[in-house]
Formats: structure tokens, C-alpha cells, sequence
């Protein structure tokens, strides 16, 4: 088939096919560009979202971690300030100990032993424990110590008494008495007594 269209007309039609393909082309190139731009900012949306989701991940761990450690700080003040307050009750109270022990190692009857004595919370009371021979040196130790005449304690109470020889620790001594006792009021083994005269 001859084509008799004049070379203008052909070049037209041939420049014409080509900017078909060139818009086609641009088209693609156009929808390509929007869609990684749009992938872009689709991706940046997210990470902003992540990084802003573990910020408050993070300052939730740091407040909880702050939070516990406030806690925990508060807790050993509040154990010093219990210490600081037990021995501030401990040196109001003066006690002179070489002279307690020696005193109540006076009272204590032959056959029983001194054996622990602790100021758990001093509120004019101590905790005393000793080793005996038998039930009745128990309950004479209790004796000894509530009396008045030796000037040490007001009152001495029996908090328990135990005799068993396969538990204790001295076959010799297989009762065990516990006893409260609360200070007299005019006890001269205190440095300062509650009248405020000092020894």
C-alpha cells in the first residue's frame, strides 16, 4: 500500500504517535511520583507515631522508675528516722548498763543464768530472758526482779516460761523464763530518772 500523504502530514501523525506515548509515559511517571510520595508520608506518619508512642513508653518507665525509687528512698528515711528515733529514745532514757547488769545479776537466784536482755521498744519496759533449773527458779527470777526493795524495776511480769532439756541450749539449765519488766520510777541506773535528777 503506497501512502500519498504529504511528509508534513506523516511527520504530524508520527510526532503525534510520540507525544501520545510521551504523555502516556509522563502519566506513569506522574502516578509513580505521587504514589512514593504518598508511601513517603505514609512512612513518616508511622515512625512519628512509633517514635511518640515509645517517648511515652520511655517517660511512663522513667516516672515508674522514679516513682519506685522515691518510694524506696522514702522507705529507708522512714527506717532511719525509726533508728534515729529508738536511740534518741534509748539515750533520753540513760541507761547505765554496767550498773544494770550488774545489779540484776545481784537478784538473780543461784541455779539461774542471765541469758538475754533487749530494749525492743523503749517505752521504760526492757525484755528479760534466763536460763533455769528447774519451774520454781523460773518464777523466783520473776520474784527477785518485781521486788521493790531492789529498786530496778516497777513491775516484772512473766511473758512465758518453757522447761524442756532436749531444746535447751545448757543441759544444766532446761527452763527457759521470758519476762517484761518496766523500770522503777526512782531506778538509780539511770543517768536521768523522770523526776530530772541525774546520777
Amino acid at each position: 500500500m503506497i501512502n500519498l500523504l504529504p511528509s508534513t502530514v506523516k511527520r504530524d501523525i508520527t510526532y503525534g504517535r510520540r507525544n501520545t506515548k510521551l504523555l502516556h509515559w509522563a502519566g506513569v511517571l506522574l502516578l509513580s511520583i505521587g504514589g512514593i510520595i504518598l508511601i513517603m508520608l505514609s512512612g513518616k506518619l508511622y515512625i512519628s507515631r512509633s517514635i511518640n508512642s515509645y517517648t511515652a513508653q520511655v517517660n511512663q518507665a522513667q516516672e515508674d522508675l522514679e516513682s519506685r525509687q522515691f518510694e524506696k528512698t522514702q522507705k529507708r528515711v522512714e527506717e532511719i528516722s525509726g533508728s534515729i528515733k529508738l536511740a534518741t529514745r534509748v539515750l533520753s532514757k540513760e541507761v547505765l548498763f554496767s550498773k544494770l547488769f550488774k545489779q540484776i545479776g545481784t537478784v538473780i537466784p543461784p541455779n539461774a543464768a542471765l541469758t538475754d536482755l533487749k530494749i525492743a521498744k523503749v517505752e521504760g519496759a526492757i525484755d528479760i530472758s534466763a536460763a533455769a533449773t528447774d519451774y520454781q527458779t523460773a518464777t523466783q527470777v520473776q520474784l527477785n526482779l518485781a521486788d521493790p526493795a531492789n529498786k530496778i524495776f516497777n513491775k516484772a511480769d512473766i511473758v512465758s516460761i518453757t522447761c524442756n532439756a532436749k531444746t535447751s541450749s545448757d543441759p544444766r539449765y532446761p527452763c527457759i523464763v521470758a519476762i517484761k519488766a518496766e523500770f522503777a520510777p526512782d531506778n538509780p541506773f539511770l543517768f536521768i530518772n523522770p523526776k530530772g535528777d541525774s546520777q
